[in-house]
């Protein structure tokens, strides 16, 4: 989104907690399914693409949105609170570079840039060669005046339909008296407040568009807010469900782990299996087949040891 070294605190949460991918992956589908047309991008997109490329050097670049188009020309979509920089239009390039070598496919890069951005720099000259992205604003989009048609709608007693609440999946990209965060957490009101106006499904697909937006803009004070909504909803419940689940899987990872590097200093010692299971108290088959993983390959750590024992239980 912004130079490498300035990327925002959320976005490399983002990265590190692993229950947080199924509303990411959710939320690249919905992007492309129904707000690509209200952005003016051409083309519709058959799928969503890898985002996350690998150089030899092992260094990651994460992009945000990748989509595969009916000709298999790849829609390259990143977002920008911040101007557009000469750095920012360098990583864009290395990564369609990167992109159309590894896949041998033709990438165009579509940068949505929020309000803020007045000018933004779309072309970059170096030597004979020229590269430019093209630059999504929604400058003629004002957010209160979408929030104050829905609301006179409610007031009436009309209900809001799906042709309503889409457009407030941009809301954060709009104009407007109120912060990114105040836009995102009165669109997720809106949201909740009419579930018959879409599926299950769609609303949770929603839901996980506003928390990316929030992931990609909010500082990590105002994204607290917003989980707080997110997590009253199922959407929500399944990122907690998930992160339980891995929470409880490091847990048990740890604890083996630690008597795993018990075990392994016992047997350097010398001791028996005999010896080792009676003075830790443990089973004398776990203690051999812990011995036997260590002594099968000399290289596996403590962790790696107790993650496979925990896979064969």
């Amino acid at each position: 989104m912004q130079q490498e070294q300035k990327k925002s605190e959320p976005q490399t949460e983002s990265r590190n907690l692993h229950h947080e991918d199924l509303a990411l992956k959710t939320a690249a589908q919905y992007f492309g399914e129904e707000l690509m047309p209200l952005l003016g991008i051409t083309g519709k997109a058959k799928y969503v693409a890898p985002t996350e490329l690998i150089k030899l050097e092992a260094r990651q670049m994460y992009q945000d949105f990748n989509y595969v188009s009916a000709d298999n020309t790849w829609i390259h979509l990143e977002f920008e609170s911040d101007s557009i920089t000469t750095e920012d239009l360098r990583r864009f390039r290395e990564y369609e570079a990167t992109t159309s070598r590894t896949y041998q496919v033709q990438v165009i890069t579509y940068v949505i840039c929020s309000s803020q951005v007045r000018k933004p720099i779309t072309k970059l000259t170096e030597g004979i060669s020229i590269y430019r992205i093209k630059a999504v604003r929604l400058k003629g989009r004002n957010s209160d005046r979408l929030f104050a048609l829905l609301e006179a709608k409610e007031k009436q007693g009309v209900p809001l339909e799906k042709e309503d609440l889409v457009p407030l999946l941009l809301s954060p990209l709009m104009s407007g008296r109120l912060t990114i965060g105040e836009r995102i957490v009165k669109s997720l009101h809106f949201l909740q407040s009419s579930p018959n106006a879409v599926t299950k499904t769609e609303l949770e697909k929603m839901q996980a568009v506003m928390y990316t937006l929030a992931l990609k803009f909010l500082s990590k004070k105002d994204l607290g807010k917003v989980k707080e909504m997110i997590f009253m909803t199922e959407l929500g419940q399944m990122l907690v469900d998930d992160g339980i689940e891995i929470g409880l899987k490091r847990g048990l990872s740890q604890g083996e782990r630690k008597i795993v590097s018990l075990i392994r200093k016992k047997f350097s010692k010398g001791l028996t299996i005999s010896a080792i299971s009676e003075e830790l108290e443990l089973d004398g088959t776990y203690v051999e087949k812990v011995i036997s993983l260590i002594s099968e390959d000399a290289s596996r750590n403590d962790l790696e040891i107790a993650e496979i024992l925990i896979s064969q239980n």
